[in-house]
């Protein structure tokens, strides 16, 4: 493991987000290298500090007493029969919906947020030694007929190098219990990991971008695939090399 590599992780050390064989490769590489070790000491300091600080500001009772009064009172009426039996309906109907629809929805954003963090855990075990790529070339025509019988549906493989995004080589990857492809590009040293999955969903999902672990990752859907983009670069040049990948997809389909 290199210095660079274990920097990447120590953040993760500290918050006892890497699995046991990750956690112990970066403590092997820190015993060794005073740099990181220095680093990762600076970074215990550093958490010590902000556990220890009170950056908590609790507001006087009286503010909330010049709020309540400038607040508008109720004017309090006597409940009817039918003003009850209304409630007691209403009731029902968001018990039921609580039953149904507004659980399914909240499912279906533990299960986007497990899948992202999978993404993330998969983007970081790539930058380890040897993991980053299975096929390398900088050519589409390569990476692309590479990923064909290995998987369901080959993910779409784009040369950006002109729009400063080069296109570097691909890899499988497990996300979800299941197969996918990676295709990997480069912004000046950094890492893009763009994982591209099948789904049943052929409708398309606008970009959204989100951060886990220090790690910026903008997820998408479309023409039946789901995509995410993770890398440690800045959010508005994620947005830029999606945004341009996605116009070079609609420019080769239309072609």
């Amino acid at each position: 493991m290199t210095c660079d590599e274990a920097k990447i992780l120590l953040h993760a050390l500290l918050d006892n987000e890497l699995d046991a064989g990750h956690a112990r490769e970066v403590e092997t590489h820190i015993a060794g290298c005073p740099d990181c070790a220095a680093e990762l000491a600076a970074q215990r300091e550093m958490q010590r500090v902000l556990a220890d600080t009170d950056l908590r500001y609790a507001a006087p009772a009286s503010l909330r007493t010049r709020i309540e009064a400038a607040l508008p009172q109720p004017q309090r009426r006597q409940p009817t029969r039918r003003s009850v039996l209304r409630g007691f309906a209403m009731g029902s109907a968001v018990s039921a919906l609580a039953a149904s629809g507004v659980v399914a929805v909240v499912l279906r954003q533990d299960d986007q947020q497990r899948i992202l963090s999978e993404v993330v855990s998969a983007h970081l075990r790539s930058l380890q030694a040897g993991h980053l790529i299975d096929v390398v070339s900088t050519d589409q025509h390569t990476v692309k007929p590479w990923f064909n019988g290995k998987l369901d549906v080959a993910p779409p493989v784009i040369d950006l190098t002109a729009q400063g995004f080069t296109l570097v080589g691909g890899r499988l990857d497990y996300i979800d219990a299941r197969a996918i492809g990676a295709v990997v590009y480069k912004r000046r040293q950094h890492v893009i990991n763009l994982f591209v999955s099948q789904t049943s969903n052929a409708e398309y999902r606008a970009p959204k971008t989100e951060t886990m672990q220090g790690f910026n990752c903008r997820r998408w859907g479309n023409r039946g695939l789901n995509f995410w983009a993770v890398s440690d670069i800045g959010a508005d040049e994620l947005a830029e090399f999606v945004d341009k990948f996605e116009a070079a997809m609609k420019a080769n389909v239309e072609g």
